[in-house]
């Protein structure tokens, strides 16, 4: 196989592949990673008293168009101008500037030092890491707000908060919750494990890598603006006409929710192009781990589905601030118009949220059996038969909405068409399982609760599926426990089984098993317990989002709360774990601790910023446990990397791959300028 003989990173100082030079890695850091999150923060709130005064000086005196008083453009310019503001002050946009003026940027170099973490960053391990705080901050601060809805519902008549409270608490929750399950996955482990897994040096585009992190922080604090603004009283679909007629807290949602979104499209952007332009030599399709299959079907979501999204978003804006009337009935609008574009987005969303999940189970169980992965050709498919079906079940939201019932049938047939494909992938779980000898490992006992999880969310959603069934429990408590049980109960899940299986690799330490159990244990437990009685205070009546509710249903909902404070204390298990162990007790981690095949567990520890000294040649798919274990997973360079502890070190190269050529050939990709 010839060479290609195109500029790669460090080929100017040493003969194609080397360890680039010291000098070289210097170069790497942009002039821009000086910035830090201290004048980001100073950025935003600059911005936002500038964009506030611009507001005010453009529309003096004007109102929106329910004629409520409030100067809603002066809120959408202020928060607007404080996510530009955001992103000039953490740096984000010297280069593009530089380059508009006719400068040619600073090379950029490497700093291993750990201000790198406050600062945009052009390594996707740092960016990972990054996002990993980022999702975490969601995910508490989603917490904490539901906490304070179990505290509410403790009592049918005693209150702690007013109704208009109460129902901006849910509204709150609810999209923080949904903003931080869009990117839980692909953020945090999809940017840090993707470029390792198909034997890539970098994402392709680094700074759009960047950029979409920085939006995603903005994002969450538009959003936290929300309930000092006033709040908004749709829950997380923002349903109009509430939209339209709603505090300035409503600018925050839809803000918020076009900027989550702006970040979302670059992100699934950037994935699906390092996945199909930048696999090593021998990544044929057909090899490609599973995790990163459900990272590409994902992609594909992000990038085709929220664009609508945010551009529903931009019609509320102009009704809210322009007057126009797209989403106002009364002046020739249709408020079915953002339900059909909201759910256009928001069901191909929940599988956003759901096929990043699969996709570490998938890779978790085949480690934890010592078997190959049953069917992966039927996972694969199972996830691009997921995403393409996801655009064809939004409108079974609106079974209660008065569309036309000629439609019902149609869309009742599609939502059970995709059944299909998620079963595929169930039972290519239940197929590697079979018959297995099982290491009870912490990540492994995560991955059995998610499988748990989601099949009494599935079941369940099969039922609200029938126009019969979900036309009696639409709007309860029945519809709410169904999702968590799916998202919460499937994706959280996961997640954690993600985050104990990879993050020896990340951080180079070991989470305590022992704490590690404590906290499955006790988040499994305890998330059943507060969400499985909530079906039946849904199908005994119980209406969400509403704080008072029928004296017989007392005694479920004080199980219910109770549970949900337990099991948000089990979630401090989890932090505790973390913190004694990357900080107080550090123990290292071994090179490859659950004697995966996984590429990405083929690298030092820790990873270096290029990844790899050589790009590897790939010879075999990491699946294959159980039959030929001492087979070669990759030619990294000078010997044959292989799974630790299978066979010595200076093994000989396996034979009969059908990838011929020179292994450790020089990364044809040219450096980042």
């Amino acid at each position: 196989m010839a060479l290609d003989m195109r500029p790669s990173i460090g080929s100017e100082h040493s003969d194609a592949g080397d360890v680039p030079p010291p000098g070289a890695l210097r170069r790497r850091r942009l002039s821009w990673l000086g910035p830090h999150l201290g004048r980001a923060l100073v950025g935003a709130v600059g911005g936002y008293a500038f964009g506030h005064w611009v507001g005010n000086l453009i529309a003096s005196g004007y109102i929106n168009v329910q004629g409520n008083g409030q100067n809603d453009i002066a809120t959408v310019l202020a928060l607007s101008f404080g996510v530009v503001g955001w992103l000039a002050g953490a740096g984000m946009l010297n280069y593009p500037l530089a380059k508009i003026v006719g400068r040619e940027p600073l090379p950029p170099t490497v700093s291993k030092s750990w201000t790198r973490y406050f600062g945009p960053a052009l390594d996707h391990k740092v960016i990972g890491l990054q996002y990993t705080v980022v999702v975490l901050l969601f995910f508490f601060t989603g917490g904490l707000l539901a906490m304070a809805i179990r505290t509410e519902l403790l009592n049918p008549t005693s209150h702690v908060f007013g109704p208009g409270t109460y129902i901006s608490v849910v509204s709150e929750h609810g999209t923080i919750m949904m903003m931080m399950a869009s990117s839980i996955v692909i953020g945090p482990l999809g940017n840090w494990l993707v470029p390792l897994m198909i034997g890539s040096r970098r994402m392709a585009f680094p700074r759009v890598e960047a950029f979409s992190l920085w939006m995603f922080a903005a994002g969450y604090l538009v959003i936290l603006t929300a309930l000092p603004l006033g709040g908004f009283p749709t829950g997380w679909t923002g349903y109009a006409p509430l939209q339209t007629q709603a505090s300035a807290g409503m600018d925050s949602y839809l803000v918020g929710f076009a900027v989550i979104g702006i970040g979302m499209i670059a992100a699934g952007f950037n994935l699906a192009a390092t996945i199909i332009n930048y696999r090593a030599p021998g990544m044929t399709w057909g090899r490609v781990p599973i995790f990163v299959w459900s990272i590409l079907a994902t992609a594909a979501l992000l990038t085709l589905a929220t664009p609508t999204l945010v551009a529903a978003g931009l019609f509320g804006v102009l009704d809210r601030t322009a007057q126009t009337a797209l989403y106002v009935n009364e002046h020739g609008g249709s408020s079915y118009l953002w339900q059909n574009l909201f759910w256009f987005f928001g069901h191909p969303e929940v599988y956003i949220m759901a096929l990043p999940g699969f996709g570490i189970v998938a890779e978790i169980l085949p480690v934890f059996t010592r078997k190959p992965l049953f069917g992966y050709r039927i996972a694969a498919a199972g996830m691009i038969g997921v995403a393409l079906l996801s655009f064809f079940v939004w409108q079974h939201h609106l079974f209660q909405s008065g569309i036309n019932p000629d439609m019902r049938p149609l869309f009742m047939l599609t939502t059970e068409l995709i059944s299909i494909p998620t079963g595929f992938i169930f039972l290519v779980g239940l197929g590697t399982l079979w018959k297995s000898k099982i290491r009870f490992e912490v990540p492994m006992l995560f991955a059995l609760g998610m499988f748990f999880n989601f099949l009494i969310g599935g079941i369940s959603g099969v039922f609200l599926s029938d126009v019969p069934v979900d036309v009696t429990v639409h709007g309860s408590f029945f519809v709410l426990a169904h999702f968590h049980y799916t998202i919460m109960g499937g994706l959280v899940f996961a997640f954690f089984g993600g985050l104990y299986y990879w993050l020896p690799k990340m951080t180079g330490r070991m989470l305590n098993p022992r704490l590690g159990k404590w906290h499955f244990w006790t988040m499994f437990i305890f998330f059943n317990t507060t969400f499985f009685p909530l079906f039946l205070v849904g199908l005994l009546g119980q209406p969400r989002r509403v704080f008072e509710y029928a004296s017989n249903l007392q005694v479920l909902n004080d199980i219910a709360s109770v549970s949900a404070f337990l099991l948000g204390a089990s979630f401090v298990i989890f932090i505790a774990n973390f913190v004694w162990s990357i900080f107080i007790d550090p123990k290292p981690a071994p090179a490859n601790p659950w004697k995966s095949r996984g590429l990405e567990w083929q690298t030092p520890t820790p990873v270096p910023p290029y990844n790899f000294t050589r790009i590897p040649v790939v010879l075999a798919d990491p699946y294959h446990y159980g039959r030929g274990d001492t087979q070669a997973v990759a030619d990294l360079g000078p010997r044959t990397l292989v799974m630790a502890g299978d066979v010595p070190a200076d093994a000989p190269a396996a034979v009969g791959s059908d990838v011929t050529g020179e292994a450790g050939s020089a990364d044809p990709r040219p450096p980042i300028a």
